[in-house]
């Protein structure tokens, strides 16, 4: 317990290895917040720059610190300001409001969002007020407009990375709140709907049969640079083709879902669901696990070139515990491993040196939130309290639940040039909100959506919480919760002993447990090394002659080959040939890739569709196009453009290989896909539209671009057709 203990004193911003009681105050670097109890229930907070007013809340928490009680109160009424009769968005109805019984995003968001959304619902809001959940997550389900496409339901992905979907792919996470409500007969049919729905469209268009995982960004981490390598600022290609931990484990839940409710209803089709559940679960096991490092990487490069990132992210990994992907003991290990820092632990890690402070080096309370659940999982009392501490002293000292802080400060905004930042902030940001409210339910009384009660409190917050009290108490809208302590605690977490309910109040006496320590890890370098460029490749005889500036990481094909000082030779196959390089720091970090340069002998086909070509030999062979795509910017919209090209080779069936057109700055390459040919064959391509957020109703009221109030638009400027032979070891969907 001494790293607990020291940890608390350091986080109090006081000497001494007492920890801090917190409960009428907090110090941190100079700044004081503290709450004073009111008359009814009210309190008044008073933070840096800010005295608060909290009226009384319908929920009540009494513990012996009137600063963890008012946060618990001003929680509710940041959740009251979120829950809103219209929303709006200057990119949907020109501004206009839309009527709407939901929660909005944030002070400074005021429409639904679907992941923000979905993550707040999942975290406490289900449970808070089931109607409005409902009526939000009802606002982002849509039928299709476009008639040339098979009528459906599905969730909105919202405008992002290259023009939404399928770039990114995480509108999944609406399942995640969903699951929670089903209890409406309703609802639960339109989930059902909905999931079947998009569940076979996203294993059409965005699961690769080979790797066994679903392509596409990571969940939450939209904002290219700040996570992805640089050069993905202005070509987001390979974001559509790499593989993400949070967006496949978020696919794993959807999946377990679907099984669960095609059961009563059709029980091949549940058992087809679970199969691909247990499959996917190994399969991010194999391709996200480090060993390493011993961590679960946050994304892996894609299907042609499938490299090892060194990048980590905490809502991942955390989505990857708490959904019981991550094994117990590679659970345990992977927390252990994800760094802290004093202030609370970053969304994502190693942090980037050359770009502004928001998702890099930075602290989301959200995140931190799933983080706790991730801890209490594997029984972490340091990281239970690390976390609890974070949520805590980020909301008393900014006056709000805010939408993020700098990592280091847990600051709302820190000078550094023009790296300053959080670039973006919001009070009563909606899921930071539920993370609250869900640390004080769950986090602290333990109790579940099953309605079991599992405390599992760090023995080390028992001087805050109960002071000389030996109880503590949650009142719900339909339960009312009692901790009892023990006399003498002797371990390090309390956890349930016994329960005795009279009616809906139930009192559970706490029993203090030894569990094996975890030590926060502390002492993680900050940065990555800067990004190489790519390295150049020319051909050499019969090898290809590869130069990187510098001493680097040399990977070929997914793998890494060795060191390269200045220039190496690699022998020259017919297959296609993929590399990138990256460069270690003295803490032996590994930056992130080069852009990937891939070599080989392609074949371009031009004039009109369909196009013909000859097989050389047989084999498998990749198929992409070259391309412009300049209906929205690189950042935003809505019109990725998705292709199917049905290639039709003598003496094979038709094969199909989806393609995607993200929005580009010129002329680029295309998302790529493969198929297979017998040699003499003669192949014919087919291009025709897929299916893109365009043709969903939802997006008619969109009016901040084109695919929106104007119709639907699934296009692109299409040039060559480029066909690469693969080698066996290469792996292409």
């Amino acid at each position: 317990m001494l790293t607990t203990v020291l940890l608390a004193g350091a986080l109090a911003g006081v000497p001494g290895t007492t920890p801090p009681d917190w409960r009428q105050q907090l110090t941190w670097r100079g700044k004081t917040a503290s709450m004073s109890a009111g008359a009814a229930g009210s309190y008044v907070l008073h933070a840096p720059g800010v005295e608060r007013r909290i009226d009384a809340q319908p929920l009540v928490v009494q513990t012996a610190s009137p600063l963890f009680d008012g946060l618990f109160a001003m929680a509710q009424d940041d959740l009251r300001l979120d829950s809103v009769s219209a929303i709006k968005d200057d990119a949907f109805d020109h501004g206009e409001s839309i009527p709407c019984a939901c929660f909005e995003t944030g002070e400074r968001w005021h429409y639904v969002w679907t992941r923000d959304l979905s993550y707040a619902v999942d975290l406490s809001l289900w449970r808070l007020d089931p109607a409005r959940a409902k009526q939000s997550l009802r606002f982002k389900l849509s039928e299709v407009r476009e008639p040339s496409v098979p009528a459906g339901l599905y969730v909105a992905q919202d405008t992002g990375s290259g023009g939404s979907w399928p770039i990114s792919t995480d509108r999944i996470v609406w399942f995640l709140a969903a699951r929670h409500l089903l209890d409406d007969r309703a609802f639960a049919d339109e989930v059902y709907r909905a999931l079947t729905d998009m569940l076979a469209q996203d294993r059409r268009f965005i699961f690769d049969p080979q790797l066994g995982l679903y392509r596409g960004e990571t969940s939450f981490l939209d904002w290219r640079e700040q996570s992805y390598p640089g050069w993905t600022v202005k070509d987001v290609t390979f974001i559509g083709q790499s593989f993400a931990l949070s967006t496949n484990v978020l696919h794993v839940e959807a999946l377990r879902l679907a099984a669960q409710l095609a059961g009563p209803r059709d029980a091949a089709k549940a058992a087809e669901y679970a199969a691909q559940a247990k499959a996917l679960k190994a399969a991010i096991n194999t391709r996200f696990w480090r060993a390493d490092r011993g961590q679960y990487m946050s994304y892996i490069g894609g299907a042609d070139h499938p490299v090892p990132y060194e990048a980590y992210d905490l809502l991942g990994l955390s989505l990857a515990i708490t959904s019981g992907v991550a094994e117990p003991a590679r659970a345990r290990q992977a927390l252990a491993n994800y760094p802290a820092w004093e202030a609370g632990s970053p969304v994502i890690w190693p942090e980037r040196a050359d770009v502004p402070i928001y998702h890099n080096r930075a602290i989301w309370p959200f995140v931190s939130a799933y983080a706790l659940r991730a801890a209490r999982a594997v029984d972490d009392p340091a990281r239970i309290e690390h976390e609890l501490r974070s949520l805590m002293r980020g909301a008393a000292l900014a006056g709000s639940n805010m939408e993020n802080f700098e990592l280091t400060t847990q600051a709302v905004h820190v000078d550094d040039g023009a790296l300053s930042g959080p670039v973006v902030d919001s009070p009563r940001q909606l899921w930071s909100v539920a993370g609250y409210l869900d640390m004080v339910i769950e986090g602290v009384f333990g109790l579940g959506e099953d309605g079991r009660l599992v405390p599992k409190l760090p023995v080390s917050l028992v001087p805050m919480l109960f002071g000389d009290k030996d109880r503590i108490r949650l009142q719900l809208a339909d339960q009312d919760i009692t901790l009892i302590r023990p006399a003498k605690p002797d371990g390090n977490l309390l956890v349930a002993d016994q329960e005795k309910r009279d009616g809906a109040h139930r009192v559970v006496t706490l029993k203090a447990v030894p569990v094996a320590s975890i030590p926060l890890r502390l002492n993680a370098p900050l940065f990555a090394p800067p990004t190489p460029e790519a390295p150049n490749v020319t051909a050499d005889g019969t090898h290809w002659r590869v130069e990187a500036m510098g001493e680097s990481a040399l990977y070929i094909n997914g793998a890494r080959h060795g060191t390269i000082r200045g220039s190496t030779l690699i022998s020259r196959e017919s297959a296609q040939q993929c590399f990138s390089v990256t460069r270690t720091n003295d803490d032996g970090i590994e930056s992130l890739h080069s852009p990937t340069v891939c070599a080989g002998d392609s074949t371009r086909l031009s004039g009109d569709w369909p196009r013909e070509w000859k097989a050389p030999n047989t084999g498998r062979f990749q198929l992409a196009v070259e391309y412009a795509n300049d209906h929205g910017p690189i950042n935003t919209g809505i019109t990725a453009a998705v292709q199917v090209v049905t290639v039709r080779c003598e003496g094979s069936d038709a094969q199909q290989v989806i393609l995607v057109l993200p929005h580009s700055i010129g002329q680029q390459r295309s998302t790529s896909g493969s198929f297979e040919a017998l040699a003499g064959a003669r192949c014919q391509f087919a291009l025709e539209q897929g299916f893109n957020m365009t043709y969903l109703r939802h997006f008619a009221h969109y009016t901040g671009g084109q695919g929106g109030i104007d119709g639907p638009l699934n296009q692109a400027q299409v040039g060559d057709l480029l066909v690469t032979p693969l080698g066996s070891g290469t792996h292409q969907p």
